[in-house]
């Protein structure tokens, strides 16, 4: 089985993706590399932070790797706040805050429509890929909802009438952004092999 890192310092991330992979990969942790740095987020896009994550642990660890950025994206809030998703609010990176601040910056405004959109970059030798997952959906005006991480409390996907949070991971993990991405990553890993 091919064992490759997973470049994120994110808990719920990584088992997210584990359960998602479902054992079609052997995914090695940060922590199982012994990388305890805090990789630098400086890109002005998410396809330039998940590059920068990969490229960080494939030349100072060597291994193949991926690494995923995920922004939500309000429309009303001109894409806000997109790539600064996890800071919005500060660098503390508290999703409570930043659920706070969307729903304060969408006081009054109707159109409450959003994305998430979730790269994934993969460094295999010496070959990057890309891989994008995108589901559109709405911001709700209040939390809804107990499971998922970051702002699935206020998103409804499109087609559904509940919260990511109140979807429960089962659901999520099958139709989710990260989902979408991780589907095209491992087909193409698969394709590869």
């Amino acid at each position: 089985m091919k064992q490759i890192v997973f470049a994120t310092n994110n808990k719920h991330k990584l088992e997210e993706i584990r359960n998602i992979l479902d054992n079609a990969l052997n995914i090695l942790s940060l922590d199982d590399i012994n990388c305890h740095e805090d990789i630098p987020e400086t890109g002005s896009t998410i396809e330039e932070n998940a590059l920068i994550k990969a490229r960080y642990i494939k030349e100072k660890y060597g291994y193949d790797c991926f690494a995923d950025d995920t922004g939500l994206e309000i429309k009303s809030l001109n894409n806000e706040p997109g790539v600064y998703s996890a800071r919005y609010a500060g660098n503390d990176h508290n999703s409570e805050k930043n659920m706070q601040k969307v729903l304060e910056n969408l006081k009054g405004k109707n159109d409450r429509s959003a994305c998430f959109r979730t790269c994934i970059a993969l460094i295999t030798g010496n070959n990057e890929y890309l891989f994008e997952g995108k589901i559109e959906g709405e911001i709700i005006t209040e939390k809804k909802g107990e499971s998922g991480f970051g702002y699935d409390p206020i998103f409804v996907p499109d087609g559904y009438t509940q919260t990511f949070a109140e979807l429960g991971n089962d659901i999520k993990n099958k139709i989710s952004h990260r989902a979408l991405a991780v589907k095209k990553l491992i087909n193409f890993l698969q394709s590869i092999q």
